[in-house]
């Protein structure tokens, strides 16, 4: 097996995984450490070494919140080790790789984790590589920095480095493909042939680096999960970036709050002092992402899509069938047809004809993913712009065991995808093993060809996925029994999807800021948006 292996600024030892057949490079540098001078700004080139580094550990995790110490759903199922080790010193990646020798040119995917921009790691247990690099796939998992040391702006930060203003965290992984890119031929994969792929807030950071001209041609294909979190009926949305004017204020405010006036005073200052202070200016501030800095980020990832201006590449995405749904929501002294005619104007009437739109109760109308109809509005405007780029869509909809009955969460498809349900602690049976190793051949096999069919373990092909087209709208839903092919949508979410299709082309959905109370705590931010960070079950 491949045990060691030549990077440009030195050679790098791995260790067997539980399956010997694979090795995993662990905690392997690509950037300077982003400490004193380089906190709030673009990753610097990585020092070289001498002689032979061990990588068999992983590397500290972002400075955030300790991990497990809470008690809802998240830190239940994987966030759980209080004790895991922590430092602005976290710019690292890690590496799984089936390769025999370095001239295998195998397959790459690059992992970027989820938690709202303010939270995760790439060590968490769910995304264990090792299944996917069975299948003959090299797994890359890239750390960034989050939060407050990721995705601060101000103007002192502007006026030092023009050309990289914000957006640290976009730029870490920026910087972590790249270097897939100049390096991961010495593990045995191709760098020409890399998908990158996320979930949540990685997702969102895959529509990010879609959508960035500096990422142009890194890659060949993209997965997407749970990340499109748009409504079809005009409410705040999430992953809009925030102007760079309007956050470099926010950074005047929170130095202000630190009591400090300069970057060089705001540099000295402890992690963990910082830390602690964002904690508690966010809880009447706004939390701190993605930026229209004009230099990353241009503008709205999924706007630009439905505009034919983000990178042309194969895309699977999809979401679990109980997260985020979208509803009318009827405020009091209002009727559903005085808010669906302030919704849909002209249309008003034809969405009211609609039996689906007049379900629902206190208040809430017409429940529909909004990121299913996001995904299938992109795949629809997609091929009216004329362009080939295939777009596969799934939702996971198995039925999850345990004493929470939980549904299908944001995130829980993470365990089938990696296949790693033996790391978790619910009860999972036979059924769902099988789910999880068909959901992770699909996987892989998109991350090898850009098309996600094939043979199971016993060489009967799986059930067919093909991709969503106008012709034949084809969604593959994943069972507890199976997978399963769908090809018709239903008169009401046609219509819910050409309202998603004509909301990004208008690009009319806004962000809106607010604060919410919860526990006797003031969050920063929409209720999406919080919720999306797992800040409410």
């Amino acid at each position: 097996m491949l045990r060691v292996a030549k990077t440009e600024n030195g050679i790098v030892r791995g260790i067997e995984a539980a399956d010997p057949r694979i090795t995993v490079f662990k905690g392997i540098p690509f950037a300077a450490p982003p400490i004193g001078k380089n906190r709030w700004r673009a990753p610097q080139p990585c020092e070289s070494w001498d002689g032979i580094k061990d990588t068999c550990r992983f590397a500290p995790i972002s400075v955030q919140d300790t991990p497990g110490l809470g008690n809802d759903i998240y830190c239940r199922e994987w966030h759980v080790d209080p004790d895991i080790a922590m430092s602005e010193d976290c710019l690292y990646l890690n590496v799984w790789t089936p390769a025999k020798n370095e001239n295998e040119k195998l397959p790459v995917v690059v992992w970027y984790f989820g938690g709202g921009l303010q939270w995760g790691y790439p060590s968490e247990m769910e995304f264990d590589g090792e299944r996917l690099a069975r299948r003959g796939i090299i797994v890359v998992s890239v750390n960034y920095r989050i939060n407050v040391f990721g995705f601060l702006a101000h103007p002192q930060i502007t006026a030092e480095a023009p050309e990289a203003p914000a957006n640290f965290g976009n730029l870490d992984q920026q910087a972590g493909l790249k270097w897939v890119v100049r390096n991961i031929a010495g593990f045995g994969g191709d760098p020409d042939n890399i998908t990158i792929a996320g979930q949540s807030a990685g997702g969102g950071s895959v529509l990010s680096q879609m959508a960035a001209p500096s990422s142009e041609g890194l890659f060949k294909k993209a997965i997407i999960q749970s990340a499109m979190i748009r409504s079809p009926y005009r409410e705040p949305g999430v992953g809009q970036p925030e102007t760079l004017e309007s956050a470099q204020k926010h950074g005047e405010k929170f130095f202000e709050y630190l009591g400090v006036e300069s970057l060089d005073e705001a540099r000295k200052l402890d992690a963990k002092f910082i830390l602690h202070k964002y904690n508690e200016y966010v809880r009447n501030n706004p939390r701190m992402f993605t930026v229209l800095d004009g230099k990353f980020c241009v503008g709205d990832p999924l706007a630009l899509w439905a505009q034919n201006k983000i990178a042309k590449v194969k895309v699977m995405a999809g979401n679990t069938s109980d997260e985020f749904p979208s509803f009318i929501n009827i405020q009091e002294g209002k009727t559903l047809a005085d808010t669906a005619g302030e919704i849909f104007g002209d249309r008003a009437d034809e969405f009211l004809a609609f039996k689906q739109a007049h379900e629902g109760g206190n208040g809430c109308y017409g429940k529909i993913s909004g990121i299913e109809c996001t995904i299938k509005a992109i795949a629809l405007q997609n091929e009216k712009n004329g362009n080939d780029n295939e777009l596969y869509y799934y939702c996971f909809d198995a039925d999850i065991p345990g004493w929470d009955n939980p549904g299908t969460f944001h995130s829980v498809e993470l365990w089938f995808f990696f296949e790693t349900l033996a790391k978790c602690w619910r009860p999972f049976k036979g059924v769902h093993y099988d789910l999880a190793r068909q959901m992770c051949n699909y996987w892989a096999n998109f991350v090898k060809t850009g098309n996600p069919n094939g043979e199971d373990v016993d060489g009967a092909d799986m059930p067919r996925w093909d991709t969503y087209t106008k012709e034949k709208p084809c969604s593959m839903i994943f069972k507890t029994e199976g997978p399963i092919t769908v090809t018709e949508d239903g008169d009401f979410k046609k219509f819910l999807i050409d309202e998603s299709r004509n909301i990004l082309l208008e690009n009319k959905q806004k962000l809106y800021f607010c604060n919410i109370k919860k526990d006797n705590i003031d969050y920063g931010g929409t209720y999406e948006l919080l919720y999306f960070c797992g800040c409410f079950d």
